[in-house]
């Protein structure tokens, strides 16, 4: 009952109450993004949800368009400045999300959305964080965010798939609330040492990058990231 019908409801409840109750932040963070780091204010990217079905998420971007002498956009690391940074780490470039969540392509609680081109790299247990929304936090977020490895995220989401319980929702909740507060695990720009999903897959694993999801598998069957 709860999964089916009761956590979308709720969504869809607090995802309103929220964005009527912070739209003076909203509106704050719009001009200081606009000020700090330029126009767009919103960064949109294309992220599979439920069911493999792609949408378009939200978020404050946080980096600026600096480039070099050629045009060229220069490394993440180089635009990533100090207000993107403390973005990110009190995720507040994630607030835009509550929008993903009111029209359905997102929920409160699930395995975070991954690019899509990670797709081709997931073994078929894994394009099981599919089976439900896709989540503004999870389990993976509460057990060390983004400086999981990807075998350890991927642990955690097929976790939360399996278990999916009003209880185990607002256990995530209290967490994040407590991960968000002491900023922790989370790297960005220079701190990043996880690698992207396809690199990773591509140096530890035998596989073909045009061949179907189901038949990637990792020779380490350990535990994946954010």
């Amino acid at each position: 009952m709860y999964r089916r019908y009761i956590k979308r409801l709720l969504d869809i409840i607090l995802a309103l109450i929220g964005l009527i109750l912070l739209s003076p932040v909203f509106l704050i963070l719009m001009i200081l993004v606009r000020g700090k780091l330029g126009s767009p204010v919103f960064f949109h990217q294309d992220r599979p949800g439920k069911d493999g079905k792609i949408f378009g998420l939200l978020k404050f971007r946080s980096m600026t368009d600096a480039r070099d002498e050629a045009g060229n956009l220069l490394p993440d690391a180089e635009r990533l400045p100090h207000f993107g940074k403390v973005l990110r780490a009190t995720s507040l470039d994630e607030l835009p999300e509550f929008i993903n969540i009111l029209k359905g392509d997102m929920s409160f609680v699930g395995p975070r959305p991954l690019l899509v081109r990670y797709l081709p790299y997931y073994t078929e247990e894994e394009m099981h964080r599919h089976d439900v929304r896709p989540g503004l936090t999870g389990l993976a977020q509460i057990n060390g965010r983004n400086a999981l490895n990807w075998e350890a995220r991927f642990h955690y989401d097929l976790q939360y798939v399996r278990t999916v319980s009003f209880a185990t929702d607002l256990k995530i909740v209290f967490g994040t609330v407590g991960k968000v507060l002491h900023h922790s695990g989370v790297q960005s720009g220079a701190d990043q040492t996880i690698p992207d999903l396809d690199v990773y897959r591509r140096e530890n694993c035998s596989i073909d990058a045009d061949a179907p999801a189901a038949s990637v598998r990792n020779r380490d069957d350990s535990d994946g990231r954010a």
